[in-house]
């Protein structure tokens, strides 16, 4: 039992697309911050440090999260935060630390958590901080023994706990029992929740998410003649008052996944600022003449964007549609076993005890940043209602503010933490040195 009540918890959540951090009993995170790192192998930065030095082009060192000696395991300079990522460097890669919403690199865990504490987020001891974790529906036990080993042993937390994100979405909205749908960055989860816990047999997951649209999204513009160029190779100078003129700069040591990274950025903006979900099944004859709205790239290019708008979000309904985008071939491989949101929610509550299906279908929460989307809630209960048995009384539910659906698990995490019934619940530092790491699958089922 961990008693630290006069001390607020430390919430975190690690999402695929972006870590919000916080604390609890707080309306929103304090910090939130892309969930990828660049990282540098040393041999390429000892290579390039004379050429760095010559061109003049240093950084204050306040605004890199450089992660060096111990931390930098494998021999990688690791950079985190938007700031960092923001500043190119010479053969930097962005990399995750998450495979399929899973943890695949406890170093970069360690370096966006060490980031999430540091001066430029929280500012805090995390010695004197319980820490809340949520952590996806489907987190091995080992994943979670290691999150244990790395906050006590490493971090010295006086206390720990793992909750699972359908969970506090669901306490986010004040249920019990829910159908929670998260449409994150790196995928869609349909998870029904039963009194606080996860009903893991009717878990439900589509690898498409926010990042598969913005991807579509890039495809198709590219497909039409549309560049997108990353902020860093051009610079815009004024020739006469609100007249600019672009110089495009030359970077050859720019990796790959930078220059992808920095047009996922742009064609992610582009996303949320046009794209809205169809009323009906997209159709291509239907969707041909609709009025064009106009987008301002960073380098002053105006483009407009018409049938993509409704095509790209109608994907999450019907994933045959990524076919027809040009280079999004490589999809077709898993494209058979991938089914639309409204199949995925039926599915799910199908797998369900027939006791609660009927609760489950007028307690559906959308939940998630790609959540946020305009027109999505309408669609998915419009199509659930023709699918759903006649007597199920189907109601989607979903924040009108889009800060709270984009931070739906952090919330649920802040409601959690800062309620006097859950401090007993704690998985505390001394049950963790008594009993070891295995023993959080009994305080944190």
């Amino acid at each position: 039992m961990y008693g630290g009540d006069e001390v607020s918890a430390i919430v975190i959540d690690l999402g695929s697309h972006t870590c919000k951090a916080g604390y609890a009993g707080e309306d929103a995170p304090k910090a939130v911050f892309p969930s990828v790192v660049g990282a540098i192998d040393q041999m390429d930065v000892d290579e390039s440090d004379d050429a760095e030095k010559n061109s003049g082009s240093g950084e204050s060192k306040n605004n890199i999260r450089n992660v060096d000696g111990d931390k930098a395991k494998g021999k990688r300079k690791l950079y985190v935060g938007s700031q960092s990522l923001g500043y190119r460097r010479d053969f930097m890669e962005v990399v995750s630390p998450l495979k399929d919403g899973i943890v695949a690199d406890w170093d970069i865990v360690d370096s966006i958590w060490d980031h999430a504490f540091s001066r430029e987020c929280l500012l805090i001891d995390p010695k004197e901080h319980p820490m809340l974790l949520a952590e996806p529906s489907s987190n091995a036990q080992q994943q979670r023994e290691r999150a244990a080993e790395l906050m006590f042993e490493k971090y010295k937390a006086p206390a720990l706990f793992l909750a699972k994100n359908a969970v506090l979405t669901s306490f986010a909205s004040g249920r019990a029992t829910s159908l929670v749908v998260d449409c994150g960055g790196g995928s869609t989860t349909v998870a029904p929740v039963h009194d606080g816990y996860v009903l893991q047999k009717a878990v439900a997951t589509s690898p498409i998410g926010g990042e598969f649209l913005t991807d579509c999204l890039m495809k198709s513009l590219e497909s039409k003649g549309i560049a997108m160029k990353p902020r860093y190779s051009f610079r815009r100078k004024e020739i006469r008052p609100g007249e600019f003129q672009t110089v495009d700069l030359d970077f050859p040591n720019t990796s790959e996944s930078y220059k992808l990274y920095s047009q996922r950025v742009i064609a992610s903006d582009i996303k949320e600022c046009v794209c809205r979900a169809p009323d009906t099944p997209y159709d291509e004859s239907a969707y041909s003449n609709i009025p064009t709205t106009s987008y301002e790239l960073p380098d002053g290019q105006t483009i407009e964007i018409g049938a993509d708008r409704f095509k790209i979000p109608d994907v999450l309904f019907n994933p045959s549609l990524a076919h027809s985008i040009p280079g999004m071939e490589s999809f077709a491989e898993i494209a058979p076993s991938v089914r639309g949101l409204p199949q995925m929610v039926i599915d799910s509550i199908n797998k369900c005890d027939v006791d609660i299906r009927r609760e489950l279908f007028s307690s559906i929460l959308l939940a998630g940043g790609t959540a946020s989307m305009q027109q999505l809630k309408e669609r998915l209960e419009k199509d659930l209602l023709e699918e759903s048995p006649q007597a199920a009384r189907v109601k989607v539910l979903a924040s009108g503010n889009t800060t709270e659906r984009r931070f739906s698990v952090w919330i649920g995490g802040s409601i959690l933490a800062s309620l006097g019934s859950f401090q007993q619940m704690w998985f505390s530092k001394s049950e963790y040195e008594e009993h070891g790491a295995s023993y959080i699958q009994r305080k944190c089922p």
